[in-house]
């Protein structure tokens, strides 16, 4: 892609710049985590340096800089987004932390005993056990989407799961396994035909896919600011404003509070009804830096970068007889799960280690997916906006390797 500029940008994010056992690093881990531009580590920085106070606490000249920083950051999420207001925009500490808030508050707010909720095989774990948790809770129970070999999910499976009680549907934008992409809008659509709202889990979408959410139409959406090259600690609900009205709080404590007695507290109003005590506001607002890079470069430059990277892997990775890929689905992002026949992941990724290629082995916190493919873990290589075609021929090259070795 002659119009991407991936020379400057890879000079953008300093950790790519070194060695790895004398090689070069090629970092191909960005579904666990992303790494953090320049610009991002050098605004939190700064905001540790000369503007750290309390957010919405105080009168002081500090305070109400970092509050006006906070909310400014609020709002770049929601245009990020595409969310209509501002006061939609939850701060979490992540995925996890946004899928949890909206599992208990549910749980508490709408489920009874003998309700549906209905999630897919290929969720991660963060998206199924705090259903399961508020199942167990409430005498409810989880149906599960089945997928395809290829890792699509079975739209017509999915149709036949409603009931009279289905109160929910969670799935993922992305697979952080397979790559697949779903069609969230088909899927969202389904959803509401039966009058059952849904949380879409972005944490390996919104990096990826353009996301607009009211196009998407989705009641929630979630993801967390390291997968999208900010900082650690910090994630994103989205919510329909009246799902977020009706819903109870999840924590309690200060700033989530209208007025408090001992016989009786009231909650403020949206979105501080949901952000208990000191939120993680230089998480917020490097958050927003990173997304500000983004938009700088432009998304649609990024994902047509992304996409040229991945149909090079496909082709570069597809020559290699020994290789059994999972997730080969039509719609897919450059993420790829794989395995060397008669190898075990763990192995694979600790041997190309030493070739200066970072990847991922295991489960990547989806156990049930494995069970349905009948393997214990994968390798997976993940891709983003900072890799080269280079750095897939290294990975080429290093799983060849690694067949000559353990041969």
């Amino acid at each position: 892609m002659n119009d991407f500029p991936i020379e400057q940008i890879r000079k953008d994010f300093p950790i790519l710049d070194q060695l790895v056992y004398g090689k070069p690093l090629a970092y191909l881990d960005n579904g666990a985590t992303t790494q953090k531009p320049l610009r991002m580590i050098e605004a939190v920085n700064r905001l540790h340096r000369e503007q750290n106070a309390s957010v919405h606490r105080s009168v002081s000249f500090l305070s109400d800089k970092i509050t006006q920083a906070y909310e400014e950051a609020r709002t770049t999420v929601q245009k990020f987004i595409g969310a209509s207001k501002s006061l939609q925009i939850i701060f979490t500490s992540g995925t996890t932390g946004s899928i949890n808030l909206v599992a208990f508050s549910f749980g508490e707010g709408i489920l009874e005993p003998g309700d549906e909720i209905i999630i897919s095989t290929m969720e991660h774990h963060s998206n199924i056990v705090p259903w399961q948790m508020v199942c167990e809770r409430h005498g409810a129970r989880l149906r599960i989407i089945p997928i395809t070999d290829e890792g699509d999910l079975d739209l017509d499976a999915y149709q036949n799961l409603f009931s009279d009680r289905t109160r929910m549907v969670a799935v993922t934008h992305v697979s952080n396994v397979l790559g697949t992409i779903n069609p969230v809008k088909e899927i969202v659509q389904i959803a509401h035909s039966h009058r059952v709202p849904i949380l879409l889990d972005g944490a390996q979408g919104v990096q990826h896919e353009p996301v607009n959410v009211v196009d998407l139409d989705c009641d929630f959406y979630v993801f967390s600011g390291h997968k999208i090259y900010g900082p650690t600690g910090i994630g994103i609900l989205y919510g329909k404003e009246e799902w977020l009205e009706r819903l109870p709080p999840y924590q309690g404590g200060g700033d989530m509070i209208d007025r408090v007695t001992f016989e009786k507290t009231t909650y403020n109003g949206l979105p501080f009804k949901f952000e208990a005590g000191t939120t993680n506001f230089i998480g917020a607002i490097g958050l927003a830096e990173s997304l500000n890079y983004l938009t700088g470069i432009g998304l649609d430059k990024i994902i047509r970068y992304e996409h040229e990277l991945r149909d090079y892997a496909t082709q570069k990775l597809s020559g290699i007889k020994q290789l059994r890929m999972y997730g080969t689905s039509a719609e897919k992002a450059a993420i790829f799960s794989f395995v060397l026949e008669g190898i075990h992941p763990f192995d694979t990724g600790m041997i190309i280690d030493k070739f200066g290629v970072a990847v991922r082995t295991g489960t990547h916190c989806t156990m049930p997916l494995m069970q349905r493919f009948g393997i214990e873990g994968t390798v997976r290589a993940s891709l983003c906006l900072y890799n080269t075609t280079d750095e897939i021929d290294r990975l080429h090259d290093a799983l060849n390797s690694v067949i000559d070795l353990m041969a």
